[in-house]
């Protein structure tokens, strides 16, 4: 889902997140309207720049969840964030893909130079978070320019995914609650060290229509029970 409906209802409580939050805000968001009947929350999910940009053109949303935290520095530069809302709730690591079916070996980043491996995928760095990680590090491994005329990039992480999922490229970078998603149509091929930890700040909206219910769900995801939920799907605890 990439965009919100004008017509929501009044106990509505709108929240964006990044697309590799997908799976595990389905489940928080069911586990918190069980114990907040009043509330339904509708989730919106793309990635993490698109979002913001939805949020800063006005669009209706009470909680923004990024993938990283240059997306909400952009959001919060626009001045579009709740004062003092913002907190870090979940911390991922980045993962080399390949599909499951492939034999191709790799014990390091350049072994991507490979004939093997003539169209790897990441997400976009203008727009996606897991773009950006990416980007640094081919950078650091001195392969960025390099590998640019294998690259396909991605609109969001779970595109990404997708791309290697179905065989259509030979290798993907993704994070690893993505890989988890997939595990029986991909491996995962490296772990990598990002240079820039890779953690997820989320924010109440300066116009949120609903803010009281947008704190209850802020405190219920970091609350040992949306803690619990979102390390069933793999994410780690923010440093």
């Amino acid at each position: 889902m990439a965009c919100i409906s004008a017509t929501a209802f009044a106990a509505d409580l709108v929240v964006s997140a990044a697309s590799s939050l997908t799976n595990a805000f389905q489940e928080v968001a069911r586990a918190y309207e069980a114990v907040h009947p009043e509330t339904h929350v509708v989730l919106n999910f793309a990635s993490s720049d698109t979002l913001m940009r939805q949020i800063v053109q006005g669009a209706p949303v009470d909680v923004f969840a990024s993938a990283d935290q240059t997306a909400m520095d952009r959001a919060q530069a626009q001045g579009v964030l709740s004062a003092g809302s913002r907190v870090d709730f979940a911390a991922n690591q980045l993962v080399l893909i390949v599909p499951s079916s492939s034999h191709a070996r790799v014990d390091a980043l350049k072994d991507l130079l490979g004939p093997t491996f003539k169209r790897v995928a990441w997400g976009n760095p203008a727009s996606v978070p897991a773009g950006r990680y990416a980007r640094r590090v081919l950078e650091d491994a001195g392969l960025a320019g390099a590998l640019e005329s294998r690259a396909v990039l991605a609109q969001n992480v779970r595109q990404c995914l997708d791309y290697v999922r179905r065989g259509e490229v030979d290798a993907g970078f993704v994070y690893a609650t993505d890989a988890a998603m997939a595990r029986e149509r991909v491996r995962i091929a490296l772990r990598l060290d990002s240079p820039t930890p890779i953690t997820y700040p989320m924010a109440i909206v300066a116009q949120a229509a609903h803010a009281s219910a947008a704190r209850s769900f802020q405190h219920f995801v970091l609350s040992a029970d949306g803690q619990a939920l979102l390390a069933k799907y793999g994410f780690l605890k923010p440093h």
